[in-house]
């Protein structure tokens, strides 16, 4: 599948997930292989512009991109277009980040609501189209993508609407979750609805987001519903090797730097990378919440949960997960 001027191995991409796809995380998925791109936690375009005029570090979200093995995507957020088109901008010619991608799908309250962002844009294809037609532009030729949900409401689906306006504007993708805004993360995915964006786009992939958790999930999407390409979000937490068994179920061919691993090596592995970013603690407090996404479904992992959100260094945090995780455990 190809994103503009970005060829992909594989049609399956990461989804960006704030608090989890931080550098350590999308390392873990390239190290396992299989994912087709990479997408950092989404970035407010306002904090950036500020950060940037006081010559201060770069976002915390963005460390690691400079360096970071491409493809990888950064996701932007805002509801003014000429914030988004100057932080696509800097992205895009002096970061050379892949793919520079607009979110219109978050429905946080802090976004969508009190910030008039993410999810609040779909009713508004007009914005969209001005927003998504100046980022294009600042950011050329690197492409931009579009991520959304189908609408703010059941009664509101605006989907086709906005994958229009943002194909009109000259957007690469569209990437389309599955719910409405007011659903958050309840209930289940509509791929019908979905499936029928495709329908409106005349020349740009329409990737699929939604309750894909296991690899029977993923080829079902793929083999019954028009999409190019599918996006996982919480489905690959704690799972970094579910993109190498698709890919390796759709007879692709992946390159794993670490395929016989367990869940030990990788949680160890994880850690380790978390600790290039932070310190001892706060790479801890951090690696809590993401070990126990590696112990679902396990026996005792709830007395494990319990036990790994008392640990403050990285001693302790080892010595627990040894005991938890033994070198035998498979994924």
């Amino acid at each position: 599948m190809r994103i503009g001027n970005v060829q992909l191995e594989t049609p399956l991409i990461q989804a960006p997930m704030a608090g989890f796809s931080g550098y350590a995380f999308r390392e873990m998925i390239r190290l396992c292989g299989g994912c087709g791109l990479t997408t950092t936690e989404m970035v407010n375009a306002r904090s950036f512009i500020q950060i940037e005029k006081n010559l201060r570090h770069s976002p915390p979200r963005l460390w690691g991109i400079p360096t970071e093995t491409r493809p990888v995507a950064v996701q932007i957020w805002d509801n003014v277009p000429e914030n988004l088109a100057e932080v696509g901008r800097v992205l895009a010619q002096i970061w050379n980040v892949s793919v520079v991608d607009i979110n219109f799908g978050c429905p946080s309250p802090t976004v969508a609501q009190r910030s008039q962002s993410g999810s609040y844009l779909l009713d508004f294809p007009d914005q969209v189209e001005k927003i998504v037609r100046l980022t294009v532009e600042a950011c050329a030729p690197t492409p931009v993508t579009v991520k959304m949900r189908l609408g703010t409401k059941p009664n509101r689906i605006t989907a086709c609407e906005v994958a229009q306006a943002a194909e009109s504007a000259g957007a690469a993708a569209v990437y389309v979750h599955g719910r409405t805004a007011a659903q958050g993360y309840s209930g289940t995915a509509n791929w019908d609805e979905i499936a029928k964006v495709k329908a409106v786009l005349k020349n740009i992939p329409l990737v699929g987001n939604g309750d894909i958790r296991t690899v029977d999930d993923a080829l079902n999407r793929l083999n019954n519903y028009p999409v190019d390409g599918i996006m996982i979000g919480r489905g690959c937490l704690g799972k970094p090797w579910i993109f190498r068994d698709i890919a390796l179920a759709m007879g692709l061919t992946v390159e794993s730097e670490i395929a016989d691993a367990n869940r030990l090596e990788l949680v160890r592995r994880h850690f380790e990378l978390t600790l290039e970013s932070l310190n001892e603690r706060d790479a801890v407090v951090n690696m809590r919440k993401i070990v126990c996404r590696y112990a679902d479904g396990m026996p005792n992992s709830h007395d494990f949960r319990n036990a790994i959100a008392k640990v403050e260094t990285k001693a302790e945090f080892l010595s627990l997960c040894e005991q938890f995780f033994t070198e035998t455990t498979a994924f």
